[in-house]
């Protein structure tokens, strides 16, 4: 089993940054795989980056330039900061991990999630 718990969320005016938190705990391989969704009011899921299996950062288009991907492997944690908020970044933004296929955005190829954290952005 794995256990994600996100952090960091919060309230910003538009322009304003902020960096989310994302702890794994149990299989370390069971965890790998992970990423960053979000979901707005009254939307679906949608990837926001992801980790690949090379190590690499993969973005949506809009959040390109905006948002960074980092790992801490030795506090098992991924963070994404995200600069330039706009009120369309609003949404509840969650870890998953346990990715089952090459697919980085696919929300249904995630085995794990966390309870998630609530990104409002005003302007």
């Amino acid at each position: 089993q794995v256990q994600l718990v996100e952090s960091g969320g919060g309230s910003v005016q538009s322009g304003g940054s902020l960096r989310l938190s994302c702890v794994a705990s149990g299989s370390t391989y069971s965890r790998a795989g992970m990423a960053w969704f979000r979901q707005p009011p009254g939307k679906e899921r949608e990837g926001v980056a992801a980790i690949d299996s090379t190590g690499r950062s993969s973005y949506a288009d809009s959040v390109k330039g905006r948002f960074a991907l980092s790992k801490d492997n030795g506090k098992n944690t991924l963070y994404l900061q995200m600069n330039s908020l706009e009120p369309e970044d609003t949404a509840m933004y969650y870890c998953a991990a346990g990715r089952r296929s090459p697919w980085l955005f696919r929300a249904g190829d995630y085995n794990y999630w966390g309870q998630g954290t609530q990104v409002t952005v005003s302007s």
